[in-house]
């Protein structure tokens, strides 16, 4: 399918290891190439494949791992 980046601003990221807990989850979804959680900006920067992944499943992703995000 088609690649497609997002930068979805994900709240609740407050240490290094929340960085790695989002981008481990996000990282396991089927379609996604790779996550890129930053922490100053508050947000992930996903690039997924369109076809397998949409941005509302990664965004519940996020929000399953214990942060809030919006898609």
């Amino acid at each position: 399918g088609r690649m497609a980046e997002i930068v979805i601003p994900v709240a609740g990221m407050d240490c290094g290891g929340c960085v790695k807990a989002v981008e481990k989850a996000v990282g396991h979804l089927p379609g996604v190439s790779s996550v890129k959680a930053d922490l100053a900006a508050n947000n992930a920067t996903v690039v997924y494949d369109e076809a397998v992944v949409t941005p509302v499943a990664i965004a519940e992703t996020i929000t399953r791992a214990g942060f809030k995000a919006a898609a």
